[in-house]
């Protein structure tokens, strides 16, 4: 099976070392517009070369889109020729819903649309890592609207890498996802603003231990790649967004009225949380 990968940053470059790993895999090319993304790929083996996307859908069997929402939709749309071909297309867009919705009919069935639920707030080829996709969740949307090759295709890699295996409706995982992953980037953004408006900002900076690195470290994430994150699934992002700000005020109001007994409830509850993940 012959691999090509659209773009190589984190995301994109980390699946390119996890197949390296697979025996049924024989190749992994890529396509990346940015030159200098290319030239670390080809340093750290991400790839063994580079071309088109023209070539890319020509020479491969399977083609992974680890690009912005915009740039997967965009591809989609330019590879009509494929219409009665075997080959699999597996994007890995953030948000699913406008990726779904934006697929030409006649290669319906060979898309397969995913999202892993793993990365870090690095990005771009350099932040690259092995492993980062064992033992995490993707989630397969809108998957009976699949090919069965392709279908077969995404399943038998994805778990190949270690992945745990869930499925959904687009809006649904977009909803989800907007919960889980998109609104605590705007937690973490905010929380920075609000330490870097102070003026000893510096001096409140030098007691920073774990708790604050851990919220905050979300804030070193891509502004462009979050903004387009934010956008694409703004109406679920203000939903999350709003009902956090509910619990926050009614946090804020315990500690405003000195009801440490409320205080005490609120954080009660928040430790359940705990016991679903265990």
């Amino acid at each position: 099976m012959k691999i090509g990968i659209v773009g190589l940053g984190l995301m994109g470059g980390s699946m390119a070392l996890a197949l390296k790993h697979l025996s049924f895999i024989s190749s992994i090319v890529g396509c990346d517009h940015n030159e200098e993304h290319q030239k670390i790929a080809l340093q750290r083996r991400l790839v063994e070369s580079f071309m088109s996307f023209e070539d890319l859908k020509r020479e491969c069997d399977v083609i992974f889109l680890a690009i912005p929402v915009n740039g997967v939709i965009d591809f989609l749309q330019k590879s009509t020729d494929l219409v009665g071909t075997e080959k699999t297309l597996i994007d890995l867009g953030s948000t699913k819903a406008l990726i779904v919705d934006a697929i030409p009919p006649v290669i319906r069935a060979n898309v397969v649309a995913a999202h892993p639920m793993t990365g870090t707030e690095q990005f771009g080829p350099s932040a690259a890592l092995e492993g980062l996709y064992a033992e995490k969740v993707v989630v397969l949307c809108d998957l009976e609207h699949s090919g069965d090759t392709q279908r077969d295709t995404a399943l038998r890699i994805f778990q190949a890498i270690g992945m745990q295996i869930r499925t959904m409706g687009a809006a649904q995982h977009d909803r989800h996802a907007a919960f889980i992953s998109h609104m605590p980037h705007v937690i973490s953004y905010a929380l920075a603003n609000t330490v870097l408006a102070q003026e000893e900002k510096e001096n409140i900076l030098t007691l920073a231990a774990g708790g604050f690195r851990s919220m905050s470290r979300l804030a070193k994430s891509s502004p462009a790649m979050w903004e387009d994150i934010f956008r694409q699934n703004r109406e679920n992002v203000l939903e999350a967004v709003e009902l956090f700000e509910v619990e926050l005020q009614a946090l804020k109001a315990a500690l405003k009225h000195e009801d440490y007994a409320e205080l005490r409830r609120e954080m009660k509850g928040a430790n359940k949380l705990y016991e679903i993940f265990t």
